[in-house]
């Protein structure tokens, strides 16, 4: 950006993953789907999940931000504002998460706040920091993100098949206003989202909520996992709008910032089938990774693609990114990032 505006650089991040793994030929035994339809079709080589009694989603936040504050040379007490942006489904109910983590840290000045977007969360947690990054006071934003909601998964369930990739992990990521140069491994540009309230009932856990408390006659009928009223109903309305709103929010995110498809080098996708992946791979013309050996991990699916890329050499100084994600709800978003190194 130019004249003296000010920007938002990335300084650091962290990714978090569980040790116990759940291999696809484990998922096709408990479901009765064949094998390489998990792996191939579903593209679930493996993923982790979390024991029952560690690894809770503050957890996890906490092992991802201690790495991403190192990675940016910050320390706890620099930070001045602590944003989750992960699961619903966290150690508690009707609880911040985000003031947890900030504890924990001993980020003391720091404000906690969160937001929920479900798996389309990371572009929009960064525009919303990026926002208030440019918007108010504070100078440093530690976004940290985690899910474990492989726990409410039913495998004998196929009407929730599509869900059967759900995976365990975190993630964080240092913002920073007007970073010098040397510490900038990032500029965040601009961003894009869409939502469609007409699938905003098509995923639920029918029991747990004000609708239908919790009781023993909801936890004997096996209502606290996730579900599909209607399965088929879903997948054909997606079918027509899915690709067109994944396209048009990369392109007006692109195009915000100044940039076109032909300038994009690397798409950070939502893990889901891997002929989808691939064509919107294909779409934007751009280098992408299948999180294939991690599955599905909601809001942690973009760092955890840009961790590999970098990794393997996808990403390089100079590129342009696109954090390109879908959830529920249904709600696409987009955010575009030069990346620096």
């Amino acid at each position: 950006m130019t004249g003296g505006e000010s920007t938002v650089g990335l300084t650091g991040y962290g990714t978090y993953v569980p040790d116990e793994v759940v291999t696809g030929e484990e998922i096709a035994a408990q479901s009765g789907i064949p094998a390489e339809v998990v792996v191939e079709k579903m593209g679930v080589r493996e993923k982790r999940v979390c024991p029952s009694d560690a690894d809770h989603a503050t957890d996890m936040c906490v092992k991802a931000a201690e790495d991403a504050l190192a990675d940016a040379e910050i320390a706890p007490e620099d930070v001045d504002v602590v944003l989750y942006h992960g699961s619903e489904y966290k150690d508690f109910v009707v609880w911040s998460a985000a003031a947890n983590v900030a504890e924990r840290l001993g980020a003391e000045d720091a404000f906690a706040v969160e937001s929920y977007a479900l798996c389309a969360g990371a572009p929009l947690a960064v525009r919303q920091a990026k926002s208030q990054l440019l918007a108010d006071a504070p100078e440093t934003a530690l976004l940290v993100s985690a899910s474990r909601e492989e726990d409410l998964v039913d495998y004998g369930n196929e009407d929730s098949s599509f869900m059967f990739n759900f995976g365990s992990g975190a993630c964080a990521m240092v913002l920073e206003t007007d970073p010098a140069d040397d510490r900038t491994r990032a500029t965040v540009r601009e961003s894009a989202a869409i939502t469609d309230g007409s699938f905003s009932e098509d995923v639920v856990m029918p029991a747990g909520g004000s609708r239908n408390p919790p009781s023993r006659t909801t936890v004997e009928q096996g209502l606290h996992t996730l579900d599909v009223p209607d399965p088929d109903g879903m997948k054909e309305r997606l079918a027509d709008v899915s690709l067109p709103n994944f396209l048009d929010v990369a392109d007006d995110a692109l195009a915000r910032s100044d940039y076109g498809r032909d300038d994009l080098d690397f798409v950070a996708l939502t893990h889901m089938k891997r002929s989808f992946h691939d064509l919107l791979a294909d779409e934007l013309d751009a280098e992408s990774y299948y999180l294939d050996e991690y599955g599905h991990v909601q809001s942690v699916d973009q760092i955890l693609a840009l961790d590999e890329g970098l990794s393997r050499g996808l990403v390089e100084s100079g590129d342009l990114l696109c954090f390109l994600a879908a959830g529920t709800g249904y709600t696409w978003a987009a955010t575009v990032v030069e990346w620096h190194g």
